[in-house]
């Protein structure tokens, strides 16, 4: 491994200050041969591709707009050509879902701002080590991933095996037993693995996700969404698991239980993104008390996200409150014009406080623009 003084050097802050600042650091220590800079993970990452870039040490932020930290660092852990460079990540502060994410994708170290040259140097110096003289842990994990990549799973699960006897305090080989028998559908093995995971390590968010898929799959619908909301608390960035499992509860039509995971999504999630997701999940699946929540906070959030003043329309209108509804609707139809849904939801709010004259209005509006539409015709027969 190359003197720290011959390496190159890749710095990724979304702030210029602290990118200017670690440099100087490197510089004074007199560690790095050259220096690049990234302002997200995904600038990051498409320096790291260029082949006429080689990079030999990363210090990244974890917390930037496009791609964070830990994003990052999972395409660098599952890239062959890139996963070994050492990832130093820095943070605002350690708390529970920082180092469980983080976890999850083998960061190297971490280091808390703000920091000292001196410290900077330390944590350096501890990854270099680690990275020539690794323990026999991570050489472990590593011969089980090289059996897995050359497809010997049955060598990779005896290996693991080893592992968890050699290693008795950490989850790590008892999680990547169960991945390997959860792959070969052994999902017995792969649950007691988890589970046992799981008691070493209360923060282990893969072995809950896990743990939820498999008994989704035996039908233990309480059991599972347990472990998916365990999972949310440790970490509500993996809100795409979550939603993914309520997806599937909502093709089974199991309302009660997908509204009650879309609750908890909705409840650690801060995404607006994810929000609006939620939001429109609720709208299309009958659960329109959740679609008005959310589409609420988003606005209330977001005012600028007009267009979904026409959704919380529609939402209302299921939910029955149709006087709010109206309002919610009216505004929308102002913008958005000759949409059908919109005008065929205020109908129907019409008609079902009885105000047949604007229910007709309305109903008569759409069938200019689709002669054919049956709900719409539907509405004027009972406005008569």
């Amino acid at each position: 491994m190359k003197h720290p003084s011959k390496m190159n050097f890749l710095i990724v802050d979304d702030m210029d200050n602290m990118r200017r600042s670690i440099r100087a650091m490197l510089r004074l220590i007199n560690f790095g041969r050259e220096f690049f800079e990234a302002q997200n993970g995904l600038d990051a990452w498409n320096y790291l591709e260029n082949p006429d870039n080689t990079i030999d040490f990363i210090i990244s932020d974890y917390n930037m707009p496009q791609m964070t930290g830990t994003e990052l660092l999972h395409r660098i852990r599952m890239s062959p050509k890139y996963r070994d460079i050492p990832f130093l990540m820095v943070t605002a502060d350690t708390n529970m879902e920082i180092v469980a994410e983080a976890a999850e994708h083998d960061v190297d170290g971490y280091m808390t701002k703000p920091f000292v040259t001196a410290t900077l140097e330390q944590k350096i110096q501890e990854l270099l080590n680690q990275a020539k003289n690794p323990d026999a842990l991570t050489l472990s994990l590593r011969a089980i991933r090289d059996l897995k990549e050359k497809g010997d799973i049955e060598g990779a699960i005896a290996e693991a095996k080893k592992a968890v006897t050699a290693h008795q305090q950490s989850s790590r080989p008892l999680r990547e037993l169960g991945l390997l028998f959860m792959g070969k559908k052994d999902l017995k093995n792969a649950m007691n693995c988890f589970e046992r995971s799981t008691d070493l390590n209360r923060l282990d968010v893969v072995s809950y996700h896990c743990l939820g898929q498999i008994l989704f799959h035996l039908g233990r619908i309480d059991k599972a969404t347990d472990n998916y909301a365990r999972a949310m608390e440790i970490s509500p960035r993996h809100a795409d698991r979550a939603l993914n499992f309520a997806d599937l509860l909502l093709g089974q039509r199991k309302y009660r239980e997908a509204e009650k995971v879309l609750k908890l999504v909705l409840r650690t999630n801060p995404d607006i993104e994810t929000k609006e997701r939620i939001a429109d999940t609720c709208r299309n699946n009958k659960l329109p008390a959740l679609a008005v929540k959310a589409y609420r906070a988003i606005l209330k959030e977001n005012p600028d996200r007009f267009y979904l003043t026409g959704n919380l329309g529609i939402a209302l209108q299921m939910k029955g409150d149709n006087n709010e509804a109206i309002k919610a609707l009216e505004q929308a139809v102002e913008i958005a014009g000759t949409n059908v849904e919109l005008l065929l939801s205020l109908a129907q709010a019409y008609l079902d406080i009885n105000k047949l004259i604007r229910a007709d209005k309305w109903a008569s509006q759409v069938l200019k623009i689709d002669p054919e539409n049956q709900r719409a015709r539907e509405i004027l027969d009972k406005c008569l």
